[in-house]
């Protein structure tokens, strides 16, 4: 039997989890707590340095506790904070944005703006990833183990994928991992089977939709169309099944007007979006500037943005990694938009980036601690961070994102 401990919660990190410390000083972090609460606790691992612990009982309850909507919620990783309204989840996220640029940044006072809440606070997801469980019903993986928590709802996906994943049927043994579903604009579902085998599985539901088999070499059409239309600012982006593209459109709206707002280029302009994806950013972008360069490396993201931005000429597109193309490239571009992966800006990347020396940088981040990370590089290579916007993307969960926007600081005339 583990053991358990009473615990004071101090503080929140990112990530999702409370802060508090074990009768032997040692840092434990545990999940679905709010900071100022007095917890008993189970270890459920614990290092040379730290523990995590699960709580057991809420001793002594945060007046800022709700009740969660979700059964799942506490058992089901997908949402870590149901039981905090959602005016204190923007609070907090703020918070740790905050904190991070100022623990891992270094930056004494950085200038983060109001987070951008989401419109809603429910029902947002236009695109949803679940995991089978071993007799093939689709859930999520299980909070803090291995394993699969069958669902019986999920509050997050918009209304058109809810009425559709309880319909699918899939054998256990048909070789899916994991099944995506996203609606596009027009309501329209794409369904998408990632497998480990070439060969198609057994598949039924009541209403038509498409359906494309994401294999281990090659993507397989079932039926209806390999991609969906997606509507940002009354502009229509075809998205495929393994693209990536932003979960919440008013939100994604809100980030294109943000950066159209803060960048400030012009005809004479040339630009780089690098981790271009299928051209969010560079759509709108492309009609202001005399010339943009787009880099990714994923395949169907750039079949995507040559489809999205097939109308301007002054487009280029670089398939490959970034920190790969960008060191070629010798460029001496007036900005550079950055929407990195998680683990964030590669270091060979970075170090192009900053021989590059635009004059102005768009940092979008998924992560506030590899933001951190880059930010500190270029501010001591000569950038003045101007602001952090954070804009939450996915209310009931620690996910935020952040617009940063860096201006080169000109020395000896330059």
């Amino acid at each position: 039997m583990n053991p358990t401990y009473e615990i004071e919660l101090t503080a929140s990190s990112f990530g999702g989890d409370c802060i508090g410390k074990l009768p032997d000083g040692k840092t434990i972090f545990i999940p679905f707590g709010i900071a100022g609460e007095c917890v008993e606790v189970e270890i459920v691992d614990s290092k040379k340095n730290f523990a995590r612990g699960r709580i057991k009982r809420v001793l002594r309850e945060s007046e800022k506790r709700i009740k969660a909507r979700c059964p799942h919620f506490m058992e089901c990783s997908g949402c870590h904070y149901q039981h905090m309204p959602y005016a204190d989840q923007l609070t907090l996220k703020q918070e740790i944005v905050t904190d991070q640029l100022k623990r891992i940044g270094k930056i004494e006072s950085p200038q983060v703006k109001t987070i951008i809440g989401s419109p809603l606070a429910w029902n947002y997801r236009n695109t949803v990833q679940f995991h089978l469980s071993a007799t093939g019903i689709p859930g999520y993986q299980r909070a803090g183990a291995n394993g699969v928590v069958e669902i019986r709802e999920c509050h997050l996906p918009l209304q058109e994928i809810n009425s559709l994943w309880p319909q699918l049927e899939l054998e256990p043994d048909a070789g899916i991992q994991r099944v995506s579903i996203r609606c596009g604009s027009d309501d329209e579902l794409l369904v998408g089977l990632e497998s480990s085998s070439p060969q198609p599985p057994e598949f039924s539901v009541d209403i038509p939709l498409s359906v494309v088999l994401l294999g281990p070499e090659d993507d397989l059409l079932l039926s209806g169309e390999d991609y969906s239309l997606m509507q940002v600012l009354g502009r229509t982006f075809r998205v495929s099944a393994a693209s990536f593209f932003q979960v919440n459109l008013p939100q994604a709206e809100a980030m294109v007007k943000h950066v159209l707002e803060i960048l400030k280029v012009d005809n004479n302009s040339e630009i780089v979006d690098a981790y271009c994806g299928a051209g969010l950013f560079s759509a709108f972008l492309a009609p202001k500037v005399k010339s943009l360069i787009g880099i990714e490396l994923a395949e169907s993201s750039c079949n995507d943005f040559a489809v999205n931005l097939d109308e301007f000429e002054n487009v280029s597109l670089y398939i490959g990694a970034v920190e790969e193309i960008l060191p070629e490239l010798y460029l001496k571009p007036q900005a550079v938009l950055l929407d990195p992966p998680r683990a964030g800006i590669d270091p060979t990347a970075m170090t192009a980036l900053l021989d590059s020396a635009p004059q102005q940088i768009v940092y979008v981040s998924c992560d506030p601690a590899t933001l951190a990370r880059d930010v500190q590089k270029m501010v001591a290579a000569g950038y003045l961070l101007e602001s952090v916007t954070p804009f939450d993307l996915f209310p009931q969960t620690y996910h935020v994102e952040s617009i940063a926007y860096l201006v080169r600081e000109l020395t000896n005339g330059q």
